[in-house]
């Protein structure tokens, strides 16, 4: 008889473990598992660094004049203080020297071997939504969506307006909500509506504002102890590691999306 009792009336650890495990949290948690959200992170922080990175330089580069560079652009996304950000610009090549040296092959050739970071992005989108991958005449998406990637940043590089005023800044937010919307829309191939992907954009966008707080607090000041003790390898690390953050909320803010919809639907 006290086993059957024990059964039917967990302890309170077990009650506990359940609730937790049927929370909102759980549930993300287990989702996040079966996406292999980490594994899926880096290889997007390995695609972006290896391709997508070297692609930006010589967009940043195409307006001298005005364009801060890739290296100030990347300061400015991590949110480091000035000491960290002279240590980023000793990465990367300046705007001039980079317009210089750049061919049209080269441009090329980071273009081809950039579309596989979209490829990834969709996997990941595809994962989350349980959808079939699409077909292989499809890939014109990852075109499409690296041209308004590269634009988008390109602007963002360009110009220091969000920081003016609060409606600025107000308006440089909803652009980010808008393209990663739409940028869900477009790699899903149009398989989900625009309402159901709403929340992962909005959700993309906090993770994204949250990722910069913690860069402030915990990258900035590790990557002037980093560049003392390794060297220009340290701060490549440091980087790489924002670029995984950047991959956990790009493919955890579509996830946070589907969760909420799911939510919403029970």
């Amino acid at each position: 008889m006290k086993p059957s009792g024990a059964a039917s009336h967990p302890s309170p650890f077990g009650q506990l473990r359940q609730a937790i495990r049927h929370s909102p949290v759980g549930r993300g948690w287990r989702r996040g598992r079966e996406l292999e959200l980490g594994s899926r992170s880096l290889g997007f922080a390995a695609l972006g660094f290896l391709t997508l990175v070297p692609l930006l330089i010589v967009v940043s580069a195409a307006d001298p004049t005005h364009g801060r560079g890739f290296a100030q652009w990347l300061g400015d996304g991590i949110g480091v203080l000035t000491t960290s950000r002279e240590q980023i610009g000793q990465l990367f090549t300046r705007p001039g020297q980079a317009a210089r040296t750049t061919t049209a092959f080269g441009v090329a050739t980071l273009a081809v071997f950039g579309l596989s970071l979209g490829a990834a992005v969709q996997t990941g989108y595809e994962r989350v939504w349980e959808l079939s991958p699409a077909r292989w005449y499809a890939r014109w998406r990852h075109v499409l969506w690296l041209v308004v990637l590269v634009g988008y940043l390109f602007m963002s590089a360009t110009t220091t307006l969000w920081r003016q005023s609060l409606g600025l800044t107000s308006a440089a937010l909803l652009s980010a909500v808008l393209f990663f919307w739409w940028s869900q829309r477009m790699l899903l191939g149009g398989r989900v509506g625009w309402v159901a992907l709403l929340p992962g954009a909005v959700a993309t966008v906090i993770g994204l504002i949250g990722l910069r707080v913690f860069s402030r607090l915990v990258f900035s000041p590790l990557i002037a102890s980093s560049a003392v003790t390794y060297g220009a390898v340290g701060t490549v690390l440091v980087v790489q590691s924002w670029l995984v953050g950047v991959g956990v909320v790009v493919f955890g803010g579509a996830l946070v999306g589907r969760l909420v919809l799911q939510h919403r639907h029970r």
